[in-house]
Formats: C-alpha cells, structure tokens, sequence
C-alpha cells in the first residue's frame, strides 16, 4: 500500500508499517500474507491449502479497534474510528505503545514514534506462527498554536539595558510534533523598542524572549500593551496569539522637590499648645518606597525654635509644643529639610512670626467620653455611626464678650450645641472609621469671640486596628527567568506582600504550595525564593506552583500568588545530524543545481544558539549546500564516465558563542545512463583488408571485431551482427553476435575467388534506446597477393551494398527481478550491487584495453571515431593479440 514503508520478507514474525493520522476507513495498511511470503488461496499454490490460511487478531486492544484485519488475505486496512495522533499517544523515556502487550526493545523507533501493536496468529498448525505487528502513526498539521492564556504580562525595569533578555511565559502550545509544532514568534507592534528571540531546547520546545532594544522611562510610559503571535511549521502555516502587555518599573531617578522656597505664616501668642502652624510637602516622582520623604529641621535652626515648634517627620506639620510668654523671640526663621533615599534633601524655609495679645482670649475645656491618653483619643474602627467622642465646654474670661464655636479640620466628625445648655457641644462621629483608610485625625475645636480673638483646642484621634484586610502580594503572577547550569542555590526573587492591618495582624510570613517542587526553598520572614539544585533547560523548561502569604492576625488571613520560572538556554549542545552517514543514488548527466538529497540536522538548544549553518567541507567547487532547508545540490552536470561515486563531508555549525558543531558524511553513487556507443578497436579502418586461402576449412576463425563501451550493466552488453554483403558468395562468412569472430561457413571453391566486403553492426542493449557503430571489413580470398594496389582500388570503390535491418540476437541473463513495490530495502540493495558491478566492470575494461594497446605495433592513433574511415590497411597476421593462422592443410 501507499503508507507501507517496511515488510520483512524472511520468515521473522515482526512487521512494522506507518501512516499518518486521520485517514478515512478502508486505506491498505499492509498485507500479512504476502509480506510474510505465505501462500494464499489465489496463488500458485492454492490447490495444496486444505484448510486454507486463516488470520485472527490475538487480542482486541487499543490497537484493534482502529484496524481491520482480512481472515483470508490477511490484508490490513484501517477502521471507521480515525486515529488522532495526539489524543492517543503520549510521550515517555520509550515509544509510546497502544493496544499491545509486548515491550519495547532497543531496536524500537524514535521516542516521538506512535506506535499500534498488534498480535496476529496464522493458522492452520503447518502455518502456524504468532506475528507481532506495529504501526507507527505519523503526524499531521491538524492543530494551530494556543497559548495557555489570553493575556500574558512581562515587567521591565526602566534602567533595563539594551540587549535586555526576558522570557516570556505562557509560550505557545501546539500537538503536532517536529516543523509542524510552533516554530516562530512575532509581535504584532514592537513600538521601536522591543524585539523577540526565540530559542529552542533539545526536545524542539520553542521559547519567545522579550529583547529591549531602546532605553525606557516610567516616567514617560510605564505600560506597553501588544500582541504576540505564535505561528507552526506546516504548509500552510497556522498561527495563535495572545495579548502581551509589557509593565515598566520603578527605580529611584527622582528625588524630592517643593513648590516654593519660602513659606510665611503668623501666630497669636494665646495659641494653645498643640496649635497648627503650617504644613510643608515635597513631592517626588517615584513610586513605593523609592518616593518616601521624611521631614526635619536644618541644623541652622536654633534650639530654642526646635522647643517652640514639633516637626511631624512623616506629615511635615508644624504644631506649637510649649507657651508662648513675654520672653519667646516674635520672629522665627524654621529651614526645613525633605529627605529622600539616596538623595540630596530639598530646602524650605518658613517664617513664623508671633503677634502679641494684651487681652485674655476665650478658654476651651474638653471632657472625653470615649478613651483618651495624653490628649490621644483612640477609636476601633468598627465604632457604628454616632459614637460620641468629647463634650467642650467655651468660657469667656472676661464674660463680656460674645463666643462662637466651629470644628476645623477634615474627618468624619461632627461639633454641633448640645441643649438645653448652653456653651456646650458634643463632638460625634458622622461616618464609619476605617484604619487602611486613615488612621490619625487631627481637628480643633475653634472658639472666637467678637473681638475677633481665636483660641483653638487640638484633638488628635488615633484609629484602633481589626483583622480585616488579607496580605496582598504586589504581583499575583511572579514571572522570573534563570539561566540553565545555575550554581546550588542560587537566588530567584524576593517576595513581597503587604497587609493594610497594623501590629502583629499586619506582620506576612512566607509559604510554599503544595505544588511546588522539593528542590525549590522560600525563607518564611524574607520571602527570599531560592534553588538548591542545578537546572537543565533541556529537561525542563518552564516551573509553575503557589506561593502563600498569611500574617499573624487571629484567625490569621492569606492570599496566594502563582510564581513561573523559564529556565534560560545556554549553548550546551551540539548540532546532531539524523544519520552519521548519508547516500543518495542520482543519475549520470543529472542537471547542474538540481536537488540530491536532503540533510536532516537538528540542535536542541533553542533561539540563536539553535540555528544551524551547514557548509561542504571537501568538493565545495562541484556542489554546495542549501543551509536553510539542508538541500544538496550539484552545480554542475556529472558523468559517470569521468567519476562514478563522491564521498563529501559536510560541517553543521550553531549560532552559539562559542559555536559547537559536528560533522556527517555523505556518499553519491552515480547511475549509469546509455550516453556513450559502442567504440570499434579492431579492424582500425575500413581499407584494412585481410587475406583468406581457397584451402581454408569451413569452421575455420578468420578474423574478429573487437569494440568496447563506456557504459555499465547492459548498457555495456554488446552484439555484433552482419547488416550488408558484398562479394562472389558473401554468405560464406558469419559473425559470432557475442564474441564479434568471423568464421568460414563454408568451403571455398575456384569462383569463389576475390574481395568480400562485411558491414558489420556493433549495438549495445541500453535502455530506453540501444546505440551502435558500424565497421567495414574486408577479406580477399586468393592463393596470394599479387597486385596490392589492384586490392586498394577495389577497397577505394564505394561498395554497393544493401544494408540488412535486423537486429543482432544474443541470449543475456536477466540481472534483476521485478521488484515488489512494498519494499524499500531490496531497491537499494539492487542499486549498490549495480553500481559497485558497474565500477568493477569500467575498472577491468580500462585495463584490458591498455594491455590490448600496448600489444599492438600498428595502431597509431588511440583516439578512434565511431565510424572507422577508410584511410589504410593492417596485416593481421602480424598482430599479436589473436594470430590467425590461413593454410591449405
């Protein structure tokens, strides 16, 4: 059948077949019967098979149910259940087997090989054997490239140099195996500063790899959102994709900066303790804790306006710490600093000038409800709406004025008159408190009187921390990358989570998950992730498992995050060739540039270090080498004349750094074509004439035609023949149609006397067509020679004969059979016997013709024409080769 590769035509009982995946019902798998060379009902000898042969299928596995198999012929088609290569196999350390019970020898195919086993018995008892019977399915492009995921995120660095590598999870999946899995990656818009690489692992697993190809800013872009596209090898060509969106990071490159320089403020000298006097704020273009600034004083500032004024270090307000009295400076010049990491502070300066009052201002008395410590009331944060928090009672030193009271300051509080009383008001809450929201309110109770003196009383409200925030990990999916050969323990990332709760129920530990593999190790309190154990690329590439944070709050809370590591290819394989030795057979006169042979090479790396290069080590001058798809070719057209065979050793060389290689050989045995006619040695010329006595005896040699072709196998097979005649009885002389010798058929008789003219035909057996050369020889029948130039004259004549058109019959062995068309071997086997028999053959002729030569004293030129001209004559009993003796014995 057309998907038969291979049958054993001994008496083994193993056969292996193949074909590719998803054929319809009824396509010819192999026939048992004849590749096992067992006689079947309708052959020769079917009179003798009582019962005859039976073949049943041993057991009904996997395998069977994709098969039929004939009882009678022992033909095997398949069924109407269609094989789905990649639903049926999967891959192991062997081949993958289905429905058979046998193992797997060393001898098995490929570990990418899909193999249907079946047991077939033979019967009946004289036939008997068990055959095992595998089928190796071949793949098919059937299924386009998907990525796991419909968005896949990489996160870059903005100080990532260019030439930056990092991998990108998630890669294409695709079943379908060799060049018809994903081959290439594309992105759809690099926007002028990325580029993709893919590079390729030993067992042909392809990995894209995001390369920087420009220098990036945060600041200007922090996302890059495009698609990435998988495309296979198939003809035609299928394609997936995926959304890729590409997160620029943070690092400290700013620092903090004010909006003004100089910042003025004034205060009364009744202002009470804990009074707000201004705020400064610095701003700094960084993220996290890359933009943390911290407040202080300058070490120009006085001690005694260190005293006077407290500088919140986190918030930048300036509140009043002690009383102002006669003898506080009115002027106060506070140069503050805003500091960030790994940066010069920036500079502001506030001038806080103090007026003096001569009058008692109004007096603000607070009573707290709910708990209060060192003027900090503190609140939990589930307090419903409503709760109240202090009542403050204004009073008017001089009780001749009229007081107001207001609430300054943002918060969800409220300041309302609590009747019937007067001068009293309650302090309430008017939202729900939230610590992750805001966990410190600072108000004052502001009491004015119509003279337009202020008093304000400061309340700072400290918010009490729940359990009820989870630790949230700054990434769900941690993509990380590492080079392949890693030193133990070496460092993959640091791990952070945050949780909103303060105290103990804000405090993260670390966990692996369950899936995680043994060698792999997360420090509970640093979150450092780490690998114990070297890694190999080629074994496996991608590691995805879980990571837990869960802080100490009771009942304690977690989250868990997804961790992904590529592990990096490094140039640790050399390019492998499928066979260490090519051959190819081609014809003589195959046309220059036309395709020899392929050269199958492969590399289990991936990306650069992957690609292969192939060159021609020796014979570059006549042929040369296709590197992208392996095609050799000859640049220029051979003869098998001048050279029957060329051994070449060709170099594939990867693209790593430094480059690994390996080399294979190739042998090209060229096929005899029938290009060259018969060359006639003997006689050398047309006006050779030879002279035959009358008492010549019939059955006598007289003379031969020797002629040689260049050509092998029956292409070289000469005959010889007589087309034309001239003379008193011409039919008294025959030719041997092998040997070329000329013999005496009859006796010759007193008029029978003078010259005989024999046209003889010199063809070869070539197919398609045989080619020939014609050669004159002449015989004088005389008791001597008495007028040589009377014999030349008649030589001179144009002879005027009619030329026979037979043609010469010589009885040739046939030298090979038909052959079967289920077989690969015996062709090749046949081949390489014909060509070695054809170099054996031109080998014996061009000595035996160098010998001839040299025993011949009157042969002047060796460079002779097909057509032999008519310019001498030789006397043949001169020569050495084959003395021919004429006497009337």
């Amino acid at each position: 059948g057309p998907f038969n590769c291979f049958a054993s035509y001994s008496r083994a009982t193993e056969l292996f077949y193949s074909l590719n995946e998803g054929l319809p019902a009824g396509v010819l798998i192999g026939s048992l019967a004849r590749d096992l060379r067992l006689p079947t009902a309708g052959g020769q000898n079917s009179a003798s098979l009582q019962p005859p042969l039976s073949f049943t299928l041993a057991s009904h596995g996997l395998g069977g149910q994709y098969v039929q198999l004939d009882n009678r012929s022992g033909e095997l088609h398949t069924s109407a259940v269609e094989i789905d290569r990649e639903a049926l196999c999967v891959e192991s350390s062997g081949a993958t087997i289905l429905g058979g019970s046998a193992a797997v020898s060393s001898s098995s195919p490929s570990p990418e090989s899909c193999l249907l086993l079946l047991d077939v018995l033979v019967l009946p008892q004289e036939y008997f054997r068990l055959v095992k019977v595998k089928i190796a399915i071949r793949d098919v492009n059937d299924n386009a490239p998907r990525f796991p995921v419909p968005h896949i995120r990489l996160v870059v660095p903005e100080n990532a140099p260019v030439n930056t590598r990092l991998a990108i999870e998630h890669p294409a999946l695709d079943p379908d195996m060799g060049t018809n899995g994903v081959q290439t990656y594309r992105l759809r818009d690099n926007y002028g500063v990325f580029t993709l690489d893919v590079e390729e692992n030993e067992n042909g697993e392809r990995t894209p790899y995001l390369i920087v190809m420009g220098a990036l800013d945060r600041e200007t872009q922090d996302e890059y959102v495009t698609v990435i596209i998988a495309e296979d090898g198939g003809t035609p060509p299928l394609m997936g994709s995926a959304t890729l969106t590409i997160g620029i990071s943070d690092i400290n490159d700013n620092c903090p900066q004010f909006n003004d320089s100089q910042l003025n403020v004034t205060l009364y000298g009744n202002s009470s303790l804990g009074t707000h006097v201004a705020t400064v704020h610095a701003v700094d273009m960084d993220l996290g804790s890359n933009a943390q600034i911290t407040y202080s004083y300058s070490q120009k500032v006085p001690q005694p306006s260190r005293d006077l004024f407290h500088l919140n270090e986190s918030t930048g307000a300036i509140t009043l710490s002690n009383k102002v009295d006669g003898d506080t400076p009115r002027l106060h010049r506070l140069i503050i600093l805003g500091n960030g990491p790994g940066c010069i502070p920036a500079v502001i300066t506030v001038l806080v000038t103090i007026i003096k009052v001569m009058m008692r201002p109004p007096e603000v008395v607070p009573r707290f409800i709910a708990n209060e410590v060192e003027g900090v009331v503190y609140l939990k944060e589930l307090e419903p709406i409503n709760t109240p928090v202090a009542f403050f009672t204004i009073k008017d030193p001089d009780e001749k004025y009229k007081v107001n009271c207001y609430l300054d300051g943002d918060g969800p509080f409220r300041l309302s008159p609590y009747k019937p009383y007067n001068n009293e008001y309650l302090l309430e809450t008017t939202k729900p408190l939230d610590f992750e929201t805001q966990q410190l309110y600072e108000i004052s109770v502001v009491a004015w009187n119509s003279e337009g003196f202020h008093v304000k009383k400061v309340v700072k409200i400290q918010i009490l921390d729940d359990n009820d925030n989870s630790p949230v990990f700054s990434e769900q999916l941690i993509e990380l990358s590492i080079e392949e050969n890693n030193v133990p323990n070496a460092f993959l990332t640091k791990l952070h989570a945050t949780d909103a709760d303060s105290g103990e129920r804000g405090q993260v530990s670390y966990f692996l998950g369950p899936d995680a593999p043994s060698y792999f190790a997360l420090d509970k309190t640093t979150g450092v992730l780490t690998v114990s154990t070297q890694l190999d690329r080629e074994e496996k590439e991608k590691y995805r498992y879980t990571v837990k944070a869960v802080d100490s709050g009771f009942p304690p809370r977690e989250s868990i995050a997804t961790v992904t590591i590529t592990v990096l290819d490094k140039n640790d394989n050399s390019p492998r060739f499928i066979n260490k030795d090519f051959s190819f057979f081609v014809p003589e006169n195959f046309p220059g540039f036309g395709e020899i042979g392929v050269i199958s090479v492969t590399d289990a790396d991936a990306g650069q270090n992957g690609w292969v290069a192939l060159s021609v080590l020796n014979g570059s001058d006549i042929f040369v080498i296709d590197t992208g798809k392996g095609v050799l070719r000859a640049k220029v057209s051979l003869d098998r004349e001048q050279q029957s065979s060329y051994v070449l050793w060709i170099e594939a060389v990867d693209g790593g750094d430094p480059a690994l290689s390996s080399t294979a050989k190739i042998t090209i045995l060229l096929l005899d074509i029938n290009d060259n006619p018969p060359l006639v040695l003997f006689p050398q010329s047309n006006m050779s004439y030879l002279l035959v006595l009358p008492s010549t005896l019939p059955g006598s040699p007289i003379t031969e035609v020797y002629a040689v072709d260049k050509d092998t196998g029956m292409n070289a097979v000469i005959a010889y023949s007589i087309i034309g005649r001239r003379g008193p009885r011409p039919e008294s002389f025959r030719i041997d149609p092998k040997t070329g010798n000329i013999t005496l058929e009859e006796s010759l008789m007193q008029n029978d006397y003078g010259l005989y003219r024999l046209l003889v035909k010199v063809s070869d057996h070539g197919y398609p067509e045989p080619l020939h050369s014609t050669v004159m020889v002449n015989l004088f029948v005389n008791d001597t020679v008495s007028n040589e130039s009377y014999i030349e004259s008649l030589l001179r004549k144009e002879p005027d004969i009619s030329v026979e058109e037979k043609q010469p019959q010589i009885s040739i062995e046939p030298t090979h059979k038909k052959m079967e068309s289920a077989s690969c071997m015996p062709t090749l086997v046949a081949l390489s016997i014909i060509s070695l028999g054809s170099i054996a053959l031109v080998t014996g002729m061009g000595i035996y013709i160098c010998l001839r030569k040299g025993k011949k004293h009157h042969r002047a030129d060796e460079t002779l024409e097909v057509q032999i001209p008519l310019n001498g004559r030789i006397n043949l009993h001169m020569l050495e080769k084959k003395p021919v003796e004429i006497s009337n014995i």
